[in-house]
């Protein structure tokens, strides 16, 4: 008998036919107008030679104990072990690093992505086990906008998530707008994921409705590809990091010109006299006019002016990018993205404005985050924690200070790294480092499901249930869809989802009964869904019953009229009657307290701050090349790198780095030739692409390559299969945020001229 089964993923929904109990295929559901691929294989690798069904422990560590490992983590065979073994190494673990060093030295590590449900949500489970056990270090912030969670808040006010709900949206556009000028492009592919799922992929629908409007696009971007086609974008590519200084070009011509809005600068700004001053060069004696800028950004001074004129000219939108602000000096791109679109007489207007991310999943097209039910975490006792992307730096200087946000904070001494969900050998810069780094704590506990980089690099690895083994239900972040997520397929025998392994450790350390309250799984799902039907009753938005909305395994909310408390359109009516939670009331074009903090790297307004690693530095002339490492088009970071669909656009087996036919011929590369991409920090193997869409000195190598390097634990070793984040460095974006910097990296490359070492991070470990 076969029936079809509902499920979601963070990059889409699916349905799920089965068979006598065997899922057969798997497509995605019928009422979704822009499916993508990254689906592909999802069934394919729930078995396999790469999946973990027992419990593993590193062989020097059940042999040796918990301490430093010098080098072996990462290196070493696995024992696999029993489950009641297992339980109590991990449990009496957590209990010897409590009672000795306190809670502050266990480190809770989950990025959020390991299942689309609201319940096996991996990051709510380990939060909530770790503080019913006494609490531990923390994170904060993201790896994805580290920079502008931090500083928008100073600028325009509310939570480090206020961007989303009061930029402009696509319905906006399409209906007045008339120019997008997208600094970091609006790359399709940003579009496939969202975290929480997708119901139904709109936003190349809405780009397409404003194209149909008559809206015209301008790519600010190195990459050709990062607008789609059918937009038919102008393409204006300058030197990477350089995007503050364009705008500050722009700025000064609409100066210049007499174009800049200066009512709204006055009655809805502060700070807008200091910042003149800087543009004009009154403060350091260099005017920021359009010749500096294409100076620094290798654009023409005529394009810069033109699009000047058209920014004034026309009703716009200054949307940024995400990707931007993953550099050094990370917060200023966005800052100056609202200071320009301020100045351009559309900010708070129908159709134009300032946007933080048009283009990634569901930004722009739902304007209001719902209220949707979460597994209940509580407080944590340690009030303890780091800047998310701040880890190597915590593992490797404990007690060292460090700056966050005009605070003067201090790393603590971890002991113990527990991890379920997601992977830092993908998301973390510097990966030498960070296997340096992650030699130092005395144990590691991760939950995974496959052997990908962080079970090898564990020492304690429980094997955890995938999410088309568990029941639970999706709702995306600003989605319009609530989708059940059925359970398709029995786990191997034994294994258990995320939360039956924490209960099993909660009895064993005493809290068992805190942390379930009483509930299987089935029915914490049902309560939270039942919470969520409560909430969304509160604004008005009514869900079926949990056994209607099972049965038919979709419910679609409506979209409900925005009704903003503060928006950019409502400043401009009345400043004094609707203001921003800023100190000023104001958007703040120089904010009195970032300038407080006195940090040289995040000045009080907008600057242009020159990083350690651009074209146009020092750096340049050893590697003389930007890398850009952006999101992977064939998966979801490093999720599925193994499935066939990310596997077959390998080059010889290692990721492909796109690189200018001129910048090939002049290092003796071929088209499909492994090339060597190296700099002071690390050497990864590539398989070069050659394509004119992306600008002569740049090259692209996508993320989320399984970290394969040749000697596993050796900071030094070659790294075979393309992980671009052995040579992406590790310093905070500002000392205001500590954001990840990625995105300021020099590389060279060169033909590879031996033999090719063989991939090993899709071959099991040695498990005696």
């Amino acid at each position: 008998m076969a029936e079809r089964l509902r499920t979601a993923t963070h990059v889409g929904s699916y349905e799920v036919r089965v068979e006598d109990g065997r899922a057969v295929a798997l497509t995605p559901v019928a009422e979704d107008p822009w499916p993508n691929r990254l689906g592909d294989g999802l069934l394919d690798v729930q078995r396999g030679p790469l999946r973990i069904t027992r419990p593993m422990v590193r062989a020097g560590w059940l042999e040796r104990g918990p301490g430093p490992a010098h080098g072996s983590r990462g290196a070493e065979p696995f024992v696999a072990v029993d489950w009641e073994t297992a339980y109590d190494l991990v449990a009496g673990e957590l209990a010897r690093v409590r009672s000795e060093h306190g809670d502050a030295a266990v480190y809770g590590g989950s990025y959020g992505w390991g299942s689309a449900g609201r319940f096996h949500h991996p990051q709510s489970q380990i939060h909530r086990f770790l503080r019913l056990g006494g609490g531990y270090t923390d994170s904060v912030n993201s790896y994805s906008a580290g920079a502008m969670e931090v500083i928008l808040p100073h600028v325009i006010g509310g939570d480090s998530w206020a961007f989303a709900e009061r930029g402009v949206q696509w319905p906006d556009i399409a209906r007045d707008g008339e120019l997008v000028v997208s600094f970091g492009g609006l790359a399709p592919k940003n579009a496939y994921a969202n975290a929480g799922g997708v119901g139904r992929h709109v936003q190349p629908e809405w780009q397409r409705r404003c194209k149909q409007a008559g809206v015209a696009f301008v790519n600010v971007s190195p990459l050709r590809t990062d607008a789609a086609d059918l937009l038919e974008a102008e393409w204006i590519a300058p030197r990477p990091g350089t995007d503050v200084a364009l705008m500050l070009g722009l700025a000064h011509e609409l100066v210049r010109t007499g174009r800049h809005d200066l009512d709204f600068l006055t009655r809805c700004c502060v700070g807008w006299d200091r910042f003149a001053r800087y543009l004009s060069g009154d403060v350091d004696g260099v005017a920021k006019d359009v010749r500096w800028a294409a100076a620094i950004c290798e654009v023409a001074a005529g394009v810069l002016m033109r699009l000047a004129e058209r920014i004034a000219t026309r009703r716009t939108t200054i949307n940024v990018s995400w990707s931007l602000q993953r550099m050094r000096h990370g917060e200023q791109v966005h800052w100056m993205g609202v200071v320009l679109s301020a100045m351009s007489g559309s900010l708070g207007r129908p159709g134009g404005g300032y946007a933080g991310g048009l283009g990634i999943s569901q930004m722009g097209v739902r304007p209001r985050r719902h209220r949707i039910a979460a597994l209940p975490q509580g407080p944590n006792a340690v009030g303890e924690s780091i800047p998310v992307a701040r880890i190597a730096d915590m593992l490797l200087a404990p007690g060292a200070p460090y700056e966050y946000d005009g605070e003067r904070r201090t790393y603590p001494h971890v002991r113990l790294v527990y991890w379920a969900g997601g992977n830092p050998f993908h998301h973390h810069q510097d990966l030498n480092r960070l296997v340096e780094a992650w030699q130092r704590p005395d144990t590691v506990v991760c939950h995974e499901s496959w052997w990908n980089p962080l079970a090898r690099f564990s020492d304690v690895v429980l094997p955890v249930a995938t999410p088309l083994e568990r029941e639970d239900f999706a709702v995306g972040m600003m989605d319009l869809t609530v989708t059940a997520m059925h359970r398709v397929l029995e786990p191997p025998p034994g294994v258990p989802t995320d939360y039956e392994a924490f209960a099993a450790l909660a009895r064993r350390l005493g809290f068992g009964p805190a942390f379930t309250e009483g509930r299987t799984a089935a029915a914490w799902v049902r309560e939270l869904y039942a919470r969520t039907r409560d909430g969304l009753a509160g604004e008005g938005i009514g869900l079926p019953y949990f056994e209607e909305f099972w049965s038919s395994g979709v419910a679609r909310t409506p979209e409900p009229a925005p009704v903003p408390e503060r928006s950019f359109a409502l400043l401009r009516a009345d400043p004094g009657a609707h203001p921003f939670e800023t100190p000023s009331g104001r958007i703040e074009i120089y904010s009195a307290t970032v300038a407080s903090f006195g940090y040289d790297d995040c000045p009080g307004h907008p600057t242009w701050l020159e990083p350690e690693e651009w074209l146009g530095g020092r750096a340049a002339r050893r590697h003389g090349l930007h890398l850009v490492s952006n999101q992977p088009r064939t998966r979801l970071h490093s999720q599925l790198d193994h499935a066939a669909h990310s596997r077959k656009s390998e080059v010889h087996g290692r990721e492909p780095i796109l690189l200018h036919p001129d910048d090939a011929r002049a290092r003796g590369v071929a088209d499909g030739q492994v090339v060597r991409v190296f700099n002071d920090r690390g050497a990864c193997l590539a398989g070069a692409r050659l394509t004119t869409d992306v600008r002569p000195g740049v090259v692209v190598l996508s993320t989320g390559a399984w970290f394969d390097p040749e000697e596993p634990g050796r900071p030094a070793s070659l790294e075979r299969h393309g992980n671009p984040n052995v040579l992406t460095p590790d310093r905070g974006a500002s000392q205001l945020s500590q954001g990840p910097s990625p995105g300021s990296c020099l590389v060279e490359l060169e033909p590879w001229a031996g033999p090719l070492p063989p991939i090993g991070c899709f071959t099991p470990p040695e498990i005696r």
